[in-house]
């Protein structure tokens, strides 16, 4: 290191002139030396001391307060500490946003509508699988620092870290590498690539039947779209701002994760609900058998031991929506997002990532309410399978000691911003101010709303209500009942066995969907033992049983017809009853399990075209002279039939050399298929048509096979009663063939065994 040679300093005279000699230096080139007594260093040196000691002073008192001072005080000193960090709300340019396209992925030019998203950590379980399974949706993995850098899956979508960081994401900054909150990417590639639904997944739940069409709307618009009506919490009681979707599925001591701990013992089901149209669900809640989103005090309070929890929820319940001023939980591994709710798929980056998918619930449906729509929980959607791992209490803490709060702010915001993008920005910079989340999320919003604008997301309109406007009353013929089950649970940790039956309240529900549909059930065996059974069992159901059989019995109310043309006799029963919503046959030994036919569609044909040992084509070649004569007939009131009808038979119908025969023991025909059945049987005219060969021409005649309600194919069915003493009988399906009953002991066997699904039936016997 150079050290530069102090120089001798100038005389002031000498700098005057150049031209002047210098003074002669004197021997001793050191000044005098200072005086060095303590008083003149403490005066020279007084502003240093100060400044340490203040320093000193610091330090105890910040030991003393956090070792054994009061905690309070310590609280209050680093609570004003984080106030002079002001928060300040970003500033955005809305109309100069550049667009962000994928150059960087494989599928820059891939688009479609409907997604399944997930973060994975590990290498593809076996749920995740059968995700990529599901048709129509593709499913988007989105890796962490935790993933297998070799993560691979036929079919999926795989984003790394490497990939995530390479699209031009805003948000990218702000996420952490090991969290499943890098999802956000996820949503923001999804959208950037056409999607228009979004299924919120994990990699842990199989979804039940492998169809989300089944059991979510995922069309709200459109010629697949349900124009219904949907049950909705009463907003009758103002005070009331959250609620507990469990208890309404059936499990009243259960409750989700992000439920207000103050609000668990609140068990009591919906004195009575009222009603919504359908089509603005935009967030899709469903609810999860086996292990359901529950927090880590109930995990906790509730296990009984090493077995895994196995919960079930009501899966006939209807779904139900949330009013304005009323919110639930929601998760982020069983949700399905409508494109107008986009925005709301943001997951918060400064909280525990157990609070995350909840916190950005409550902060979702309160925005949802300014453009119109609501949340719709649904019933089991998805089978969750319990790990039986611990649950991290220390990452819920967000949960148990803000939420209550949160929820209560949230209901009371109002905002004067004019487009929704600024009202959002705006509720996450004031949920900052209160202390919700921090900064860092406010300028992560920031980031996430010019991203979704640079993929080309379009923000909705607003059409908020004003919250605090006094509320229509309900008027009586306003409420709805409905009556939830009380299924069996686990009570800390001891499992309820015991249910508390709502069987009158399933009867009215039975009632409202069956009740303007006749029944028409042909009996073939004596029907003085069994035909006050069969209207007693089916009449508390159906708007009326019509009885037929081979004899005529008018004290019974007893229409005599012979089974091969009983067709024949309909159109007589369909003029009787006009009003009628439709009509269902059944023979007698064939058990229907009416409450597995609430899913039906009572607008199309129902007949058992998918099960196999009761629909059958035969060939007329190598069978009977029977055969062929029935072929015969078939040509013939085919070859009469009018253009609509030929097309849509010889559609289905391939061959002239062969039939289709069903043995007929139960079909539907809904009320707009009426006339075209009617004018099928007049062709049929005095043909000696059989049942089996007439049935199913009418149907393939008078509607394609692909759009039959399949309601009845997983009916069981055989040709023969089993041999053993064994019954067929299953209470899980919506039929069961053959099942023979031909006197009163058999009707009360039936009776007992069909109380599985229909408890109040044991109040008959």
């Amino acid at each position: 290191m150079l050290v530069q040679e102090r120089s001798t300093p100038k005389s002031p005279k000498a700098q005057k002139g150049q031209n002047r000699t210098l003074p002669t230096l004197h021997p001793n080139r050191f000044s005098e030396a200072k005086s060095l007594d303590f008083s003149t260093w403490v005066s020279e040196n007084l502003y240093k001391i100060i400044t340490v000691l203040l320093l000193v002073a610091t330090v105890a008192a910040l030991f003393f307060l956090r070792n054994v001072g009061d905690t309070a005080a310590l609280l209050c000193f680093e609570t004003q500490s984080k106030n002079l960090e002001k928060i300040e709300l970003p500033q955005v340019n809305w109309n100069s946003i550049a667009t962000i396209t994928d150059k960087s992925s494989p599928y820059a030019n891939f688009r479609t509508e409907r997604w399944i998203v997930v973060s994975v950590s590990d290498y593809p379980t076996d749920s995740l699988r059968n995700l990529v399974k599901i048709r129509g949706w593709q499913v988007l993995a989105i890796g962490n620092s935790r993933t297998p850098s070799d993560w691979s899956l036929k079919g999926a979508i795989f984003l790394s870290l490497e990939q995530q960081a390479s699209l031009g994401f805003r948000v990218v900054d702000f996420l952490p590498y090991d969290s499943y909150v890098r999802k956000t990417v996820g949503y923001l590639f999804a959208i950037q690539h056409g999607a228009k639904k979004i299924f919120d997944a994990d990699d842990r739940g199989d979804v039940i039947s492998g169809d989300l069409g089944k059991h979510f709307d995922v069309d709200l618009f459109g010629e697949g779209a349900r124009q219904e009506t949907i049950l909705q919490y009463t907003h009758e009681n103002p005070n009331r701002t959250v609620v507990n979707p469990y208890i309404h599925f059936g499990q009243r001591s259960v409750w989700p994760r992000g439920l207000p701990l103050e609000n668990v013992g609140e068990v009591g089901h919906e004195e009575y609900y009222t009603e919504v149209f359908g089509g603005r669900q935009f967030i899709q809640q469903g609810i999860s058998n086996g292990l359901p989103d529950v927090d880590s005090v109930f995990y906790f309070t509730r296990k009984s031991g090493l077995e895994a929890f196995d919960i079930r929820f009501d899966e006939r319940a209807p779904k139900v929506a949330l009013p304005q001023g009323v919110m639930v939980p929601v998760n982020s591994f069983n949700t399905i997002y409508h494109s107008p709710a986009f925005w709301g798929l943001m997951l918060p980056v400064s909280i525990s990532t157990m609070a995350s998918d909840v916190l950005r619930g409550y902060w979702g449906q309160r925005i949802l309410w300014e453009v119109g729509g609501y949340v719709a929980v649904y019933p089991p959607t998805v089978h969750r399978y319990d790990r039986i791992e611990a649950y991290p209490f220390s990452e819920e803490k967000d949960l148990h000691v803000n939420v209550g709060r949160l929820v209560k702010f949230l209901v009371s915001w109002k905002s004067s911003k004019h487009r929704l993008f600024e009202k959002i920005l705006e509720l996450s910079f004031v949920m900052a101010e209160e202390g919700f989340w921090t900064d860092k999320d406010v300028k992560f919003t920031a980031a996430w709303l010019q991203d979704l604008i640079a993929v080309g997301y379009q923000q909705p309109r607003l059409m908020s209500l004003e919250l605090d406007r006094p509320r229509a009353s309900i008027g009586h013929g306003d409420r709805k009942d409905f009556i939830p089950q009380k299924l069996p649970s686990v009570h800390l940790g001891v499992e309820e066995t015991g249910t508390v039956n709502y069987e009158i309240a399933n009867l009215i529900h039975w009632r409202k969907n069956f009740g303007n549909i006749v029944l028409i059930m042909f009996c073939s065996g004596p029907v003085e033992r069994t035909a006050l059974e069969w209207r007693l069992l089916y009449g508390r159901i159906f708007k009326t049983v019509v009885i037929l059989s081979g004899q005529k019995n008018p004290d019974l109310a007893v229409e005599e017809v012979q089974l091969e043309q009983v067709y024949k006799n309909l159109p007589k029963i369909f003029d009787r009853y006009a009003s009628a919503e439709g009509f269902l046959f059944l023979q007698d030994d064939t058990i229907l399990n009416y409450w597995n036919l609430l899913q039906a569609d009572s607008n199309k044909l129902w007949i058992t075209d998918k099960v196999s040992n009761s629909w059958t084509t035969v060939s007329t070649s190598k069978n009977s002279d029977w055969f062929s004569k029935q072929a015969e007939m078939v040509q013939k009131v085919v070859s009469t039939m009018p253009a609509h009808f030929q097309v849509s038979y010889k559609e289905s119908v391939t061959s002239e050399q062969s039939i289709t025969v069903c043995s007929s023991e139960v079909f539907y025909v809904p009320r707009r298929f009426v006339v075209d059945f009617v004018e099928l049987v007049n062709l049929v005219g005095p043909l000696e048509m059989h049942q089996k060969v007439a049935i199913p021409m009418f149907f393939i005649s008078m509607d394609s096979p692909q759009n039959f309600d399949p309601v009845l194919s997983t009916m069981i069915y055989e040709q023969k009663p089993p041999t053993n003493n064994s019954t067929l009988y299953s209470a899980q399906v919506p039929a069961v063939h053959p099942l023979n009953v031909s006197s009163e002991q058999d009707f009360i066997k039936l009776i007992r065994i069909m109380a599985e699904g229909d408890p109040l039936l044991l109040e008959l016997v």
